[in-house]
């Protein structure tokens, strides 16, 4: 790998991962994902994070040669989830006097994977600060973004946030590591499907997070996923404090389950309605054919919300049950909605809908239409209200 310098004494040491299909073995990676490690070689040498064990084969052969025979000092872990901390444990056989700069939270799991005992461990609480010479590190804890023992690093020198999990996206830094070499039109997509996925359910401990942050000069931010940012990382900043305050766009996601054909047929004839009422922003979706990934990011982004089942053995479509159990995990707010189902020989898919809607808390603006049979324009007129109350 080309040497990449991110600041004074601050080396890049990340990977693509292009093989992995599903991250956290349940959202898909059609795009991939990088690791980002970061290696601090001052009076006293610091690694921010590891890589996921077996994404980068010449790992430790970097960290070894850029140390050019020095010893490891220090490993700071931000975050236990194993796509950053799983080379804890081959690292300390390597470095077996390293010490593990972390929180007590994060000890317990230290402990219980890789066997890290006190005498590899220092504390770091809220505030504290430590120095490596040049640069002078200090720590944030942010509990709950998105592991109760998340946190932060800051180094006070360059003004560089180590952010970890926070302002990440899915996606591979193809040749572009910082955000003045890409298109970030194609990253906002993805950095937001991360947000949404792996972060949103926790979104009032981000705003806790951007408290603490309050007042501190940010020059860079180094996520441990997605692009570095280092010459506009207000943009970072922005897009996360607008989606944990669940601002969204005027617009409308449709997303329906249809066994053959005659509730897809709902689902256009509405999104013709609003169409024509003047809306550009619809997206349609088959939950059978798209990924709950990508529909609760578009969800995410946009303000309304209409949902459609057929009935599934008195119940709704076990796709459609599988997008709204993902949607009341990360529990978007402030959405309008409605609904609509149909059925054969009995109902079901409109009310176990209804029964997921009610606990969600978001604004009716319609009462559902629901149809036996086949659709035609007499049976779908109240699709006209709910067009017209939508938007």
């Amino acid at each position: 790998m080309k040497k990449i310098v991110i600041s004074n004494k601050v080396i890049y040491l990340g990977t693509n991962d292009r093989k992995k299909r599903l991250f956290e073995n349940n959202w898909p990676l059609p795009n991939g994902v990088a690791y980002n490690s970061y290696l601090i070689n001052d009076e006293k040498s610091a690694l921010i994070d590891t890589l996921e064990f077996g994404s980068k084969d010449d790992y430790l052969d970097e960290i070894r040669k850029y140390l050019d025979g020095r010893q490891l000092d220090y490993l700071v872990v931000n975050h236990m989830e194993p796509d950053h901390a799983s080379m804890i444990g081959i690292l300390l056989k390597f470095y077996p006097k390293l010490t593990i700069l972390s929180n007590i939270k994060a000890f317990k799991m230290l402990e219980a994977y890789y066997g890290v005992g006190t005498e590899n461990f220092q504390e770091v609480k809220d505030g504290e600060e430590i120095s490596l010479g040049y640069h002078k590190l200090s720590f944030i804890l942010t509990p709950w973004v998105h592991w109760p023992e998340t946190m932060m690093t800051y180094d006070k020198t360059d003004k560089i946030l180590f952010s970890c999990d926070a302002f990440g996206s899915f996606g591979t830094l193809d040749g572009g590591i910082f955000d003045d070499e890409i298109n970030f039109s194609f990253f906002e997509d993805e950095m937001r499907r991360y947000y949404s996925n792996i972060v949103g359910k926790y979104s009032n401990m981000v705003q806790k997070a951007f408290a603490k942050l309050q007042g501190t000069e940010i020059k860079m931010i180094c996520p441990s996923h997605g692009p570095v940012w280092r010459e506009n990382p207000s943009k970072a900043i922005e897009l996360y404090d607008r989606w944990s305050r669940h601002q969204s766009e005027d617009g409308v996601v449709i997303a329906f389950a249809s066994m053959y054909g005659n509730t897809e047929k709902m689902a256009d004839y509405v999104a013709r309605l609003i169409a024509e009422r003047g809306v550009k922003n619809i997206r349609v979706y088959d939950v059978s054919k798209t990924n709950a990934s990508f529909i609760i990011s578009e969800i995410w982004k946009y303000k309304s919300i209409i949902l459609g089942s057929c009935a599934y053995n008195t119940g709704m479509h076990p796709m459609m049950e599988h997008l709204c159990h993902e949607l009341s995990v990360v529990s978007p707010k402030d959405k309008n909605y409605a609904l609509f189902g149909s059925y054969s020989w009995t109902g079901g898919g409109l009310k176990t809908l209804t029964a997921f809607a009610e606990k969600m808390s978001w604004n009716k603006v319609s009462e559902p239409v629901e149809l036996m049979g086949s659709p035609n324009p007499e049976k779908m007129e109240g699709f006209i209200t709910m067009a017209k109350n939508i938007i």
